[in-house]
Formats: structure tokens, sequence, C-alpha cells
């Protein structure tokens, strides 16, 4: 029904439009500063121009020109203009003008002189017309595909979230360890607001952080007394809002393979700032050891992931450093936020 209304309205207002530039075209073809008044001839010849137009924007432009058929497109349209210009001159100035200019043919170089301009006005705006509806077409889909693949994109970061935590639950529980209660609630805290609190495309910041924390806490429990965890938030404003979870995989990451490279003297810093004109600055640094294996550090789909939500979300609004050394991976984000409400 939508899609009906949409295709009625476009009709609507290209006939609107073709109307407009009909009368436009008329009127400056018929004007005569010495006889003001318009004339039946002037209206006939029109008409003859017109209907030309008509066939070559409505029948020959879908039929051969959008379909490539260009050779026969051409060949119709040089039989249009020929049928426009033998019933001007050998039927109407016959009628209008029998004894003047219907007693003889000026040659082709001036009929088509004669005709041309019209029929490229009228055939312009029409092709004009459909590019631009093309592009409007192009575009929509550009975006369906966007939102599709977004939607892709994300539906992937809750079931890799809850592989890697289910298996630490799982851990827990075969050593009968008293925090496994609290990690179920941790868990389920966490998990309650990516199933449902961030549905929308764009969640309000200081929610966001708040999960984010949430998240910290619970991996940190990984960790027990082999390190430290630092999570530090600053400056979180109200009135601006961010892509839910895009921060997720780097935090996720920076646990994941620090206790897989480490045993002990395990740090991990996650610092976020929103700097006065909105810009979200956030840093993750993790330690590893270099002798084990690393190779997929900047690898993974969790990683991936991200990366094209931010091209797709943020694709001229973010940067992205993730650098390694010796003993450090760090990450570096900046954002430019979205305003909205809190």
């Amino acid at each position: 029904m939508a899609n009906k209304l949409t295709w009625n309205k476009s009709v609507s207002a290209e006939v609107f439009f073709q109307v407009l530039l009909h009368v436009v075209l008329f009127l400056f073809f018929s004007f005569d500063k010495n006889q003001p008044q318009i004339q039946p001839f002037q209206i006939t010849f029109f008409i003859n121009y017109a209907v030309g137009a008509f066939i070559i924007n409505y029948i020959l432009l879908p039929r051969f020109f959008y379909r490539k058929k260009y050779i026969l497109f051409f060949l119709f349209v040089a039989l249009v203009i020929a049928g426009i210009i033998i019933t001007e001159e050998f039927v109407l100035e016959r009628i209008f003008f029998l004894d003047t200019r219907g007693q003889y043919f000026p040659g082709i170089m001036f009929s088509l002189l004669d005709v041309m301009p019209i029929i490229i006005i009228l055939a312009g705006f029409k092709f004009a017309w459909d590019a631009s509806k093309k592009q409007q077409e192009v575009e929509a889909l550009n975006a369906m595909v966007k939102e599709s693949e977004l939607l892709y994109l994300k539906s992937q970061i809750n079931p890799h979230f809850l592989f890697n935590n289910l298996n630490n639950l799982y851990s827990y529980a075969i050593d009968n360890s008293p925090k496994t209660p609290s990690i179920i609630l941790e868990l389920s805290s966490v998990l309650r607001y990516m199933l449902y609190d961030c549905k929308e495309n764009f969640v309000p910041l200081p929610k966001e952080i708040e999960h984010l924390k949430n998240f910290t806490q619970l991996s940190e429990l990984q960790i027990e007394n082999r390190g430290k965890v630092e999570f530090d938030a600053e400056n979180i404003r109200s009135g601006y809002q961010i892509a839910p979870l895009i921060l997720n995989v780097f935090v996720e990451n920076a646990f994941k393979h620090s206790t897989a490279s480490q045993s002990e003297d395990i740090s991990i810093r996650i610092h976020i700032n929103v700097t006065e004109n909105g810009i979200l600055e956030f840093e993750c640094t993790n330690s590893y050891r270099p002798q084990t294996n690393t190779d997929d550090l900047s690898q993974g789909i969790g990683l991936y992931n991200v990366k094209k939500r931010l091209q797709l979300i943020y694709p001229d609004a973010h940067t992205l450093s993730i650098q390694e050394t010796d003993s450090l991976y760090s990450v570096n984000l900046n954002v430019e936020l979205k305003k909205g409400s809190a």
C-alpha cells in the first residue's frame, strides 16, 4: 500500500511538471510581439511536436534506450522526427498556409532547426527526471542494504559475548566457586541490556557507559588476583547518543588476549572521556606476553565486526588506531557523538 501511494505521488509530480513544462515551452514557442494573441495554427503545430516527444519519452526511451538497444532507439527517434517534419510541412502547413509556406519545402536543415530545440527540451526533461528517480531508487536500495548489514553485524555480537562468558561461568561452576551466583547476576544484567535495551540504532551515552562498566566488572572476574583492571570514565555528558555495543569488542579482546597469554601481572586499562564538542575519546590498553601466540590480535570476527560497524555508522566521524608493542596492545578510538536525549 505504501509503495503504491509513493508511486502515485511520483506519477502525479511528473505529470504536474510535464504539464508545466509544456505550457511554458508553448508560450515561448508561440510568442510573437507583433501578434500577441495565440493562433490555432500555433496550438496545432505544438501538439505535433508534443506527440512526437511523447512517443520518444514514454515508448522509445523505456523500450530501447534504457534496455541499451541504442541503435534501434536512435533509428526510431529519426523516424519520429521525420514523421513530425512530414506532418508539419506536407499536412499542417498546407492546411494553415496553403498559399504561402505550404507551397514549398524549406529543406531538411531548416526543418530540423525548427523541430529539434523543442524535442530536445521535452525529451531532455524526461531523461533527467528518470535519471533523478533512478538515483533515488539506488540511494534507497543502498540505505536498505546498509540497514540490513548493520542488523546482521549487530546480531553477531550477542552470541559472541555469550559464548565467551558461558565458558567462564562453566569454569567457576566446575570449581564450585562462591562467586558463581554473582557472575550469573552480572551476566543476566549485561544480557538484559544487550537483548532489550539497545534495540535502537543509538542509545543514550550514560546508559551505554554504565553497561560497559558492568561488562568490565563481569570480565574482571576472570583475572581475580592475577593483575589489575582500571576503568575510568570522565565527562560523560548527557544529551549525546552512541551506537550500542560499539566499544564492547575492544574490552572483550583486551581480557581475552591478556588472560590467554599471561598467568600473572595482567594489566588492563580502559579510559573514556568526552570533550566539550562531543568527541568520545576511548582508550583500551592491555598487556600480553610476546612469546605467546598473538597473531589474531588484529583479526577475528569481533574486531572485523566493530570496524565494519564503525565504517557504516560513522563513515567520516571516527578515527581508529590500533598499536602493538612487545608487551602492550592499545586501541585508541575517537567518535563524533550524535546529539540526542539522555
